[in-house]
């Protein structure tokens, strides 16, 4: 896929975001929201450390950054993502009328496009709102993907 410079500048910053989940012990995932070609929000997985909370995957913690001002333009913005997202991040992306999604590496065990097509009526009027591409950055994104798989068959997780 032949991507823009600022798809790969906006990649690579979720890379680093995904890096830093990773140091602090969780999944090396990471997310940022564009808009007129500038990032406004940022997220890193986060469901272990600090504590607990299932709920903070990278997608879930920019969405959750992103200015209240700004949300009148939300069919304008892009989420780049390293992984393809959860049905979670999926809802909530629907949800919030964000227009494009990019994501770095397919996930074929979490990910939720395999769902498109076979959703209430609601979500699949939604999704088809929504330009959807991944995955987009896999020779970056994919070795992040790998050491997910890693620490989630270290937890007893049948992850291939």
């Amino acid at each position: 896929m032949n991507e823009s410079t600022s798809d790969n500048e906006f990649f690579e910053r979720a890379i680093r975001l995904a890096l830093e989940a990773e140091k602090a012990k969780n999944l090396p995932i990471g997310a940022v929201i564009c808009l007129d070609g500038r990032i406004i929000a940022e997220g890193k997985n986060a469901i272990w450390h600090p504590q607990f909370d299932p709920t903070r995957h990278a997608e879930i913690e920019a969405l959750r950054n992103v200015p209240d001002h700004l949300w009148q333009d939300s069919r304008q913005m892009t989420l780049y993502t390293t992984l393809e997202p959860c049905l979670m991040c999926m809802g909530a992306i629907l949800l919030h009328n964000i227009g494009h999604v990019q994501y770095g590496s397919a996930d074929h065990f979490g990910g939720s496009s395999k769902v498109i097509g076979h959703m209430p009526t609601y979500f699949e009027e939604e999704i088809s709102r929504i330009e959807w591409l991944g995955p987009a950055y896999a020779v970056k994104c994919d070795p992040l993907f790998e050491r997910v798989k890693i620490i989630e068959r270290r937890r007893g997780l049948n992850i291939d």
